[in-house]
C-alpha cells in the first residue's frame, strides 16, 4: 500500500480546522495537523503578495488523494488553493499501518 502527505495552505485556523475535521471524519485522512504562523510570499493578480497563512498537513493513502483534494476544494475559501500531494517514500511501519487502518 502506498501513502501520501497532503500539504494545504489556508487563510486561518478556523478554516483549517473545518477542513481537517472533514477529512478525518470522512476517513479521507487518518490525521491532519494544523500549523499556524506561516507567511506566504507569492505572485497573485500581477503583483507580489505577502500574507499570513495556516499550514494543514494530512496523512492518507495514495488511492484516496483525489477524493481528499476534492473535499478540500469543496470547503476551501480560496479560488485557487494550494493543495499538493507528496508521496511518503518511507516511514515508521506501525504508523503507516495505522494510516491504512484509519482511512476508508
Amino acid at each position: 500500500m502506498k501513502f501520501a502527505f497532503l500539504y494545504v495552505t489556508v487563510g486561518n485556523t478556523d478554516e483549517a480546522a473545518k477542513i481537517a475535521r472533514a477529512l478525518v471524519d470522512a476517513r479521507l485522512a487518518a490525521c491532519a495537523t494544523i500549523v499556524d504562523g506561516a507567511t506566504s510570499i507569492y505572485w497573485w493578480e500581477g503583483k507580489v503578495q505577502e500574507e499570513g497563512e495556516v499550514v494543514l498537513f494530512a496523512k492518507t493513502r495514495e488511492d484516496l488523494v483525489e477524493q481528499a483534494i476534492a473535499k478540500v476544494r469543496e470547503l476551501h475559501s480560496y479560488s485557487c488553493p494550494c493543495i499538493v500531494a507528496l508521496p511518503i517514500a518511507r516511514g515508521n511501519p506501525a504508523y503507516l499501518e495505522w494510516i491504512a487502518r484509519e482511512t476508508a
